[in-house]
């Protein structure tokens, strides 16, 4: 008999036959004989009707009162939920983050879990019954409501596994897996069977969108297998565990993002800690900066000798650039800028694989892949186990299929046998 944590996100919990059949779901692992603890989200486009009531409330609504109105998606779908598996012959038991307890800091909309109380839940699961939890959602010290975010549930979730000892994660939702790159884009995307948490962690950071990037962190801080299906079928989906599939495979998927902007700060005086100066103020705004480069400055406008004056170009998320604006007018003048550019037409395409660590040549296979489609790259970024090339936003579909079809993710990767 196994523990198992099953989420439902928001389409899975669409309308009340959806919820219905997510009940099923979990009743019948129930009767499987499985310890079941499910976790909720709103129904679809519930948080995102809420937060408009708010903003026609008042402009900038006050972030503590913003939480105790959002979390509110979660607790009616998480009656619902106990209501239906009780409907259909099972016992069920629903539970709010403050009665979980869900314990996090005082960030509101974006809080992080500090501890987890789990007793109720154990006692719960102990009389037989199914515990169904609002995810997204806990309480801080002061016992005021908080959220964890958008995607928050997942977070919840694995956090709630880990602190159950669950034996598996179960992420329901309305794919099927985790595939080598967004199947939208590339017809011949294939459906990955295991993946590690590393690969996961990656995909998900470059633009991925099954899993949350915190979920995943928190299954490989804690070992928590988590497994991607589909609330509509019953695919096996994907496994997300300690190791991936099989060790030849140097890459796993291809990954794109088109939320990042870049800016580029042209002549900038070359002296130590201009760039420190920078950074040091866009971080104290609070703006994640991603991609960076520098590089002697091919302005025309720069004076003196080649090495006076430095361009600085460096990406950031899109939905922060009104404040990156704001600090770069001051931070130009500073640093004596001669120009400063922007440019939202640019997407990050990626490749990700543990194979990468120990196979050479990866980097200059993605280049040439792109050089014979005539893609030029504007800025690369490099980790242990992934590439990622900065190209204009036209070619975002022609690059994922070229270097998903040039490092043969179509294939079904065969395991090697050796003999005795």
């Amino acid at each position: 008999m196994a523990l198992v944590v099953q989420k439902f996100g928001g389409t899975s919990m669409g309308s009340i036959e959806r919820i219905k059949n997510a009940a099923s779901r979990s009743l019948a692992a129930h009767r499987e004989g499985h310890r079941v603890a499910v976790i909720v989200s709103a129904m679809a486009g519930e948080t995102d009707r809420l937060l408009r009531l708010a903003r026609e409330v008042a402009q900038i609504p006050n972030a503590r009162e913003m939480d105790a109105l959002a979390a509110t998606g979660e607790q009616v779908s998480s009656a619902l939920m106990a209501i239906a598996i009780q409907s259909l012959g099972g016992k069920a038991r629903s539970f709010l983050g403050h009665q979980m307890k869900v314990l996090t800091d005082s960030a509101f909309t974006k809080a992080r879990i500090k501890t987890i109380d789990a007793q109720r839940v154990i006692s719960a699961l102990d009389e037989g019954e199914i515990a169904v939890i609002a995810g997204f959602q806990g309480v801080d010290d002061e016992g005021n409501i908080t959220t964890l975010g958008r995607g928050g549930s997942d977070t919840s979730a694995v956090a709630i596994a880990a602190a159950l000892n669950a034996d598996v994660c179960e992420i329901f939702t309305d794919v099927d897996g985790v595939y080598t790159t967004d199947p939208n884009v590339c017809p011949t995307a294939r459906k990955i069977t295991k993946i590690s948490y590393e690969e996961m962690l990656e995909l998900a950071s470059l633009g991925a969108k099954v899993l949350q990037i915190r979920s995943v962190e928190m299954a490989m801080k804690y070992g928590v297998p988590v497994h991607v299906r589909s609330s509509f079928s019953t695919s096996p989906g994907t496994l997300v565990t300690s190791e991936g599939d099989l060790e030849q495979v140097v890459v796993t998927g291809v990954a794109y993002d088109k939320a990042e902007a870049r800016v580029m700060l042209v002549g900038v005086v070359d002296r130590p800690g201009i760039v420190a100066e920078v950074f040091s103020e866009l971080a104290q705004r609070n703006v994640s900066v991603d991609m960076i480069i520098q590089n002697v400055s091919t302005s025309d406008r720069a004076p003196g000798a080649p090495g006076l004056r430095t361009d600085v170009t460096f990406t950031v998320a899109k939905s922060d650039l009104a404040r990156v604006k704001e600090a770069i007018a001051d931070i130009a003048k500073r640093v004596e800028a001669l120009d400063v550019r922007y440019d939202e037409d640019i997407v990050k395409v990626s490749i990700v694989g543990l194979g990468m660590r120990s196979h050479a040549g990866v980097a200059s296979t993605m280049f040439g892949i792109l050089a014979k489609e005539g893609i030029n790259i504007q800025a690369i970024s490099t980790s242990e186990i992934k590439i990622s090339c900065l190209v204009a936003t036209k070619y975002t579909e022609l690059a994922v299929r070229a270097l998903h079809d040039g490092f043969g993710l179509a294939k079904e990767p065969v395991e090697e046998h050796g003999g005795v």
